[in-house]
């Protein structure tokens, strides 16, 4: 059993799992495309202009800056977007971060009193937003780049309505 199942109770039902949306690597993605070209560039240039010891000391010290820069610029985002999970069950809502240093939300769906979501131009067509869950009593939690947001905020007040009307409550509606 893999994760998120490992972290459901036995009759917990699993409705949605995602990742961040992938806007967030299109950076990272675009950094290693560009040094790599500029790696493959200065081997170019070392290849035509430098032969023995420089040769070998050019190709290194290339190497290694471009080792460096993925490492830096590109991996962490690539593993940040990789380890942040967004789950939604029939009971709950799971928000969990980390690689080493792991963090986590649990909001029970009963407790949520609201559900928003807000996107931009650019989000709507990239089908990604903010979602914002206010839960009694504390203030409104933001995750961003949902993917199909709107999708994600339906289900979720969908969740939210049957289990008000589990309870035996109604909205706009005293018994």
């Amino acid at each position: 059993m893999g994760y998120p199942e490992d972290a459901l109770a036995g009759d917990e039902e699993l409705i949605l799992h995602r990742h961040p949306h992938w806007k967030m690597l299109l950076v990272p993605a675009i950094t290693f495309v560009l040094a790599t070209a500029l790696a493959g560039f200065g081997l170019g240039l070392a290849d035509g202009g430098l032969d023995g010891s420089g040769h070998t000391a050019a190709v290194a010290a290339i190497a290694a800056v471009w080792l460096a820069v993925v490492c830096w610029r590109t991996v962490p985002p690539l593993l940040r977007w990789k380890f942040t999970h967004f789950i939604v069950t029939d009971r709950r809502v799971l928000i969990r971060e980390g690689v080493l240093t792991h963090s986590g939300i649990d909001i029970p769906v009963a407790r949520i009193s609201n559900v928003q979501f807000r996107h931009g131009p650019i989000d709507r067509i990239l089908r990604t937003g903010t979602l914002v869950i206010v839960a009694a009593s504390d203030d409104p939690l933001e995750f961003d780049d949902i993917p199909e947001v709107q999708r994600v905020h339906g289900l979720l007040y969908h969740q939210v309505f049957d289990a008000t009307d589990v309870r035996g409550e109604r909205r706009g509606d005293t018994w």
